[in-house]
Formats: structure tokens, C-alpha cells, sequence
């Protein structure tokens, strides 16, 4: 769904690291007004950061104040430091009911609703590091009380780095952290190993890396036009006799399928013992 651009909520970051200044830097891009930008963090030099980045009028180091003035309250903290920061700004978020919008791993909806004191709308997401790129692909989920409107909103915000894609059930989740949260550093392992190939064959490590990696961009902007899916693409460069046809061979002995299929359930695993163990932490 697409906001209708009227007015510009105010924005309030509980947090300024590198997720932060993503999304901050692709709501400026996006022409949202820097008067209408609060950022939070008890670390000058993350402050000094975002004054140099961004120039940016409202910068803190106190979360009370940032949050007294958001009508969305978002949250970058490390999830460790979520509870005591949430229950810290609960009266705060009571007096005004913004809209609460979660990027901290393993910390559920109904938590950070808890902490906050309840009757909140809250949307957890999930954006990837290439959000630092403008190129993130993020999960979202609702819970309840989120209307249409702060759906919106809410996918607006993350919009602003790359895609922005909902699931109706919160333990799906787990899933977009395996896939596309963890994804980043499996496709960056293969550009790693084909640009070692190409050096042991006998290319120069910086032909090998700018080869690999323009490849890759290649491959994926094939992908990203939508007009065939991976599979059918990949069988359309694959010439019959030819050298694709071989590598892919080689690969597929390799039980690759199997590999990446092992390495994203091992991630899913992981991120739900992760959950687990902050639900405990928040009992």
C-alpha cells in the first residue's frame, strides 16, 4: 500500500548507529524534512557522526526528549539494551501513543509492547545490511492495533532503504533473518570463492574481484527485472556442451541445493533459540 503524502510524521531514533543513519540518510533522500528527524544515543561520537552526515537540527543524548516529540518512535538499539530503554520512556509513549517501529533481532511485539505499557502499535522489521547502500530487503509485521495508516507509514520508512516486504505471522520472522538477514554474507562468500578461483587460474586478485563482482551485480539485475525466474535464467546461459553446463555440473555434484538449503534452516534454528532466549529474559 502507498502512504498519502500530506504531512510528515516526526520521526524519533531510540539509537544512531549504522542502521539508524541507513534509514535516516534514505528518509533525506526521500525528502523528508530534517526538522521532522529526532535521533537519541548516549554516544558523542555517534552524535558527531550524524551532525556531520546529516547536519541534522535535533540530535540528543537523552531518549526522554527525542521521544517526547516522535509520532513514531523507532527503535536501533542493541536487543540486550531494548527492555531497560523501553521501560524507561513507558510514560513518555503513554502520554502520546506514537507509532512503535522495532529493528532489534528476537525482541517480539507483545515485549516491547509490555514494556511500554500496553495498548501500542507496534511493527518489528527485519532490514539487511545493504540497507547502508540504499538496497536493503526487509521484512515487516503488525501487530494488531497497527491500523492501515501506520502500515504505511511504517513500510514508507523502510521503503526508503530498498524493498519492504510484510508477513502475516510474527514467527516468520525468524525465516526473513535466515533468508535475507543472514543472505548478505552467503552471497559474499560465493563472490569470495569464485574470486579465488579466478586468482589461482591466474588473474590478477583486483581483475578477479572486479570481474566477480560485477558479475554478481549482473546476475542479479537479470533477476530483479522480473521477466524470468532465477531457475529459467540460469537454464537460458546454460548452453548445452558448453563451459556454463560444466561449472554448473560441478557445482551440482557438490550438492550446492543442499548446501544453501542446510545454511539457511541452520540460520532459521538460530534466530529461533535467539528468540527463545530473550522471551525467557523477558518473562
Amino acid at each position: 500500500m502507498v502512504a498519502t503524502r500530506i504531512t510528515d510524521p516526526t520521526i524519533a531514533f531510540i539509537g544512531g548507529g549504522n542502521m539508524a543513519r541507513a534509514l535516516i540518510g534514505g528518509l533525506i533522500a526521500d525528502g523528508w524534512p530534517l526538522t521532522r528527524l529526532w535521533v537519541a544515543d548516549p554516544d558523542p561520537h555517534q552524535r558527531q557522526r550524524l551532525t556531520s552526515d546529516y547536519d541534522l537540527p535535533n540530535i540528543t543524548d537523552r531518549n526522554a526528549q527525542a521521544a517526547a516529540q516522535g509520532d513514531v518512535l523507532l527503535f536501533a538499539v542493541k536487543p540486550q539494551m531494548l527492555r531497560p530503554v523501553a521501560e524507561s520512556l513507558a510514560s513518555a509513549v503513554q502520554s502520546r501513543k506514537p507509532l512503535i517501529v522495532s529493528i532489534a533481532a528476537g525482541i517480539s511485539a507483545n515485549a516491547l509492547e509490555r514494556w511500554l505499557g500496553g495498548e501500542l502499535a507496534v511493527v518489528r522489521c527485519m532490514p539487511n545490511t545493504p540497507a547502508l547502500v540504499k538496497c536493503a530487503a526487509t521484512g515487516l509485521y503488525a501487530n494488531p492495533r497497527t491500523n492501515e495508516s501506520q502500515h504505511a507509514l511504517a513500510e514508507r520508512i523502510l521503503r526508503s532503504v530498498g524493498i519492504a516486504i510484510w508477513v502475516g505471522d510474527e514467527t516468520l520472522i525468524d525465516v526473513v533473518t535466515a533468508l535475507s538477514g543472514s543472505g548478505p554474507a552467503y552471497f559474499l562468500l560465493v563472490m569470495e570463492a569464485m574470486e579465488q578461483a579466478g586468482v589461482q587460474l591466474g588473474l590478477a586478485p583486483e581483475v578477479a574481484r572486479r570481474l566477480t563482482l560485477q558479475t554478481a551485480l549482473g546476475a542479479a539485475s537479470m533477476a530483479l527485472a522480473g521477466y524470468e525466474t532465477p531457475a529459467a535464467l540460469r537454464a537460458r546461459v546454460t548452453s548445452k556442451g558448453g563451459t556454463t553446463e560444466k561449472g554448473i555440473e560441478a557445482l551440482e555434484q557438490g550438492e550446492l541445493h543442499r548446501h544453501f538449503e542446510g545454511a539457511v534452516t541452520a540460520a532459521f534454528q538460530r534466530a529461533q533459540e535467539l528468540a527463545q532466549e530473550f522471551t525467557e529474559d523477558q518473562a
